[in-house]
Protein backbone atom coordinates (compact mmCIF):
# COMPACT_ATOMS: atom_id res chain seq x y z
CA UNK A 1 0.00 0.00 0.00
CA UNK A 2 2.04 3.26 -1.04
CA UNK A 3 -0.45 5.43 0.73
CA UNK A 4 0.82 4.24 4.27
CA UNK A 5 -0.54 7.57 6.23
CA UNK A 6 -3.93 7.32 4.48
CA UNK A 7 -4.48 4.04 5.43
CA UNK A 8 -3.20 4.62 8.77
CA UNK A 9 -5.82 7.64 9.25
CA UNK A 10 -8.89 4.70 7.82
CA UNK A 11 -7.78 2.52 10.22
CA UNK A 12 -7.54 5.12 13.11
CA UNK A 13 -10.81 6.62 12.20
CA UNK A 14 -13.22 3.91 11.13
CA UNK A 15 -14.73 3.53 14.00
CA UNK A 16 -16.23 7.15 13.53
CA UNK A 17 -17.72 6.15 10.26
CA UNK A 18 -20.62 4.83 9.05
CA UNK A 19 -21.19 0.95 8.93
CA UNK A 20 -21.80 -0.37 6.28
CA UNK A 21 -23.63 -3.82 4.38
CA UNK A 22 -20.78 -6.25 3.19
CA UNK A 23 -21.81 -4.84 -0.71
CA UNK A 24 -21.95 -1.30 -0.04
CA UNK A 25 -21.73 1.04 -0.93
CA UNK A 26 -19.34 3.01 1.29
CA UNK A 27 -18.00 7.13 0.50
CA UNK A 28 -14.74 7.17 0.81
CA UNK A 29 -13.45 10.81 0.51
CA UNK A 30 -10.04 11.74 -0.26
CA UNK A 31 -8.20 14.69 -0.78
CA UNK A 32 -5.56 14.92 -4.00
CA UNK A 33 -1.89 15.63 -2.53
CA UNK A 34 1.44 16.98 -4.50
CA UNK A 35 3.03 13.53 -4.36
CA UNK A 36 -0.24 12.08 -6.42
CA UNK A 37 0.67 14.24 -9.29
CA UNK A 38 2.45 13.92 -12.57
CA UNK A 39 4.55 16.04 -14.38
CA UNK A 40 0.64 17.73 -16.17
CA UNK A 41 -0.11 18.45 -12.47
CA UNK A 42 -2.61 16.40 -12.45
CA UNK A 43 -3.70 13.00 -10.54
CA UNK A 44 -1.49 10.35 -12.18
CA UNK A 45 -3.55 7.38 -14.04
CA UNK A 46 -1.72 5.01 -12.14
CA UNK A 47 -2.96 7.01 -8.65
CA UNK A 48 -6.20 6.28 -8.66
CA UNK A 49 -5.50 2.23 -8.69
CA UNK A 50 -4.06 3.10 -5.33
CA UNK A 51 -6.97 5.20 -4.06
CA UNK A 52 -8.59 2.65 -5.05
CA UNK A 53 -7.16 -0.06 -2.58
CA UNK A 54 -8.02 2.82 -0.43
CA UNK A 55 -11.71 2.67 -0.98
CA UNK A 56 -11.72 -1.30 -0.88
CA UNK A 57 -9.96 -1.14 2.78
CA UNK A 58 -12.78 0.99 3.84
CA UNK A 59 -15.54 -1.16 2.74
CA UNK A 60 -13.88 -3.81 4.87
CA UNK A 61 -13.04 -1.68 8.18
CA UNK A 62 -16.82 -0.27 7.71
CA UNK A 63 -18.71 -4.35 7.30
CA UNK A 64 -16.57 -5.24 10.21
CA UNK A 65 -15.37 -7.63 7.92
CA UNK A 66 -11.39 -6.65 7.83
CA UNK A 67 -11.00 -7.79 11.59
CA UNK A 68 -12.53 -11.52 10.80
CA UNK A 69 -10.25 -11.88 7.61
CA UNK A 70 -7.26 -10.92 9.16
CA UNK A 71 -7.68 -13.12 12.63
CA UNK A 72 -7.57 -15.94 9.20
CA UNK A 73 -4.78 -15.05 8.44
CA UNK A 74 -6.45 -14.36 4.78
CA UNK A 75 -5.59 -11.00 2.44
CA UNK A 76 -6.83 -9.39 -0.10
CA UNK A 77 -5.33 -9.72 -3.75
CA UNK A 78 -6.47 -7.86 -7.02
CA UNK A 79 -6.32 -10.24 -10.19
CA UNK A 80 -7.71 -7.63 -12.88
CA UNK A 81 -8.12 -4.55 -12.77
CA UNK A 82 -9.58 -1.88 -15.32
CA UNK A 83 -10.38 2.49 -15.21
CA UNK A 84 -11.98 4.28 -17.08
CA UNK A 85 -11.31 8.22 -17.15
CA UNK A 86 -14.22 10.95 -17.87
CA UNK A 87 -12.07 14.08 -16.16
CA UNK A 88 -9.01 14.65 -14.62
CA UNK A 89 -8.29 15.42 -10.65
CA UNK A 90 -6.02 18.18 -9.58
CA UNK A 91 -3.96 19.59 -6.49
CA UNK A 92 -6.15 20.05 -3.16
CA UNK A 93 -9.34 18.89 -4.83
CA UNK A 94 -11.40 16.35 -2.32
CA UNK A 95 -13.96 14.09 -4.00
CA UNK A 96 -14.83 10.63 -3.32
CA UNK A 97 -14.91 6.73 -3.75
CA UNK A 98 -18.13 4.92 -3.99
CA UNK A 99 -17.00 1.29 -3.78
CA UNK A 100 -19.32 -1.96 -3.93
CA UNK A 101 -19.53 -5.18 -4.46
CA UNK A 102 -21.56 -6.44 -8.15
CA UNK A 103 -21.03 -10.59 -7.08
CA UNK A 104 -18.93 -13.15 -7.48
CA UNK A 105 -18.33 -16.72 -8.47
CA UNK A 106 -16.21 -19.22 -7.89
CA UNK A 107 -13.29 -17.81 -7.93
CA UNK A 108 -12.98 -14.03 -7.92
CA UNK A 109 -15.45 -11.13 -5.77
CA UNK A 110 -16.19 -8.13 -8.75
CA UNK A 111 -16.12 -4.89 -7.16
CA UNK A 112 -17.25 -1.41 -8.89
CA UNK A 113 -15.52 1.73 -7.68
CA UNK A 114 -17.01 5.16 -8.71
CA UNK A 115 -14.50 8.03 -8.20
CA UNK A 116 -16.72 11.59 -8.17
CA UNK A 117 -15.78 15.22 -7.38
CA UNK A 118 -18.51 17.58 -6.93
CA UNK A 119 -20.95 14.85 -8.28
CA UNK A 120 -19.71 14.99 -11.33
CA UNK A 121 -17.96 11.49 -12.50
CA UNK A 122 -14.29 11.28 -12.22
CA UNK A 123 -13.50 7.69 -13.50
CA UNK A 124 -14.61 4.00 -12.65
CA UNK A 125 -12.68 1.13 -11.86
CA UNK A 126 -13.67 -2.72 -12.21
CA UNK A 127 -11.91 -5.28 -9.96
CA UNK A 128 -11.51 -8.92 -9.71
CA UNK A 129 -10.47 -9.21 -6.24
CA UNK A 130 -9.37 -12.73 -4.80
CA UNK A 131 -8.70 -13.88 -1.25
CA UNK A 132 -4.91 -15.87 -0.47
CA UNK A 133 -4.33 -17.60 3.15
CA UNK A 134 -0.74 -16.60 4.18
CA UNK A 135 -0.35 -20.12 5.01
CA UNK A 136 -0.85 -20.39 0.97
CA UNK A 137 -3.35 -21.69 -1.16
CA UNK A 138 -6.63 -19.47 -1.89
CA UNK A 139 -9.39 -19.02 -0.53
CA UNK A 140 -12.60 -18.98 -2.11
CA UNK A 141 -15.62 -16.52 -2.19
CA UNK A 142 -17.59 -19.09 -0.58
CA UNK A 143 -15.37 -19.74 2.41
CA UNK A 144 -15.13 -15.60 2.90
CA UNK A 145 -19.47 -15.05 3.17
CA UNK A 146 -19.45 -17.97 4.96
CA UNK A 147 -16.62 -16.82 7.98
CA UNK A 148 -18.65 -13.44 8.12
CA UNK A 149 -22.18 -14.85 8.09
CA UNK A 150 -23.56 -13.64 4.71
CA UNK A 151 -25.67 -16.38 3.70
CA UNK A 152 -27.71 -14.38 0.79
CA UNK A 153 -26.94 -15.95 -2.51
CA UNK A 154 -24.70 -13.85 -4.65
CA UNK A 155 -26.10 -11.29 -6.60
CA UNK A 156 -26.05 -11.82 -10.39
CA UNK A 157 -23.42 -9.82 -12.52
CA UNK A 158 -24.14 -6.95 -14.84
CA UNK A 159 -23.76 -8.05 -18.16
CA UNK A 160 -20.95 -5.64 -18.80
CA UNK A 161 -18.75 -7.14 -15.75
CA UNK A 162 -19.61 -10.65 -17.85
CA UNK A 163 -17.88 -9.59 -21.09
CA UNK A 164 -15.27 -8.13 -19.12
CA UNK A 165 -14.15 -11.52 -17.26
CA UNK A 166 -14.32 -13.13 -20.82
CA UNK A 167 -11.85 -10.46 -22.59
CA UNK A 168 -9.55 -10.50 -19.11
CA UNK A 169 -10.02 -14.59 -19.64
CA UNK A 170 -8.72 -13.93 -22.78
CA UNK A 171 -5.70 -12.34 -22.01
CA UNK A 172 -4.61 -14.42 -19.82
CA UNK A 173 -3.85 -16.96 -23.08
CA UNK A 174 -1.45 -14.22 -24.27
CA UNK A 175 1.96 -15.76 -24.59
CA UNK A 176 4.59 -14.36 -22.37
CA UNK A 177 6.58 -13.28 -24.93
CA UNK A 178 5.43 -11.70 -28.17
CA UNK A 179 6.30 -13.11 -31.21
CA UNK A 180 9.18 -11.96 -32.99
CA UNK A 181 8.16 -10.45 -36.60
CA UNK A 182 11.08 -10.34 -39.29
CA UNK A 183 12.75 -7.96 -40.61
CA UNK A 184 12.67 -6.49 -43.96
CA UNK A 185 16.14 -8.10 -44.94
CA UNK A 186 15.08 -11.87 -44.02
Amino acid sequence: MKMLFRLLWLILTQSFRSRSNILGPVQTTVRVYPNDLDIFLHVNNGVYLTYADLGRTDLMLRSNVFHLIRKQGWYPVVAAETIQFKRSLTLGQRFTISTKILGWDERSIYLEQRFEQNNKWVATALIDARFLAKKGGKVTPKEVYELIGYTDPAPVLPDYVKLWQKSVSLSRDLPAKPPTTPTPDQ
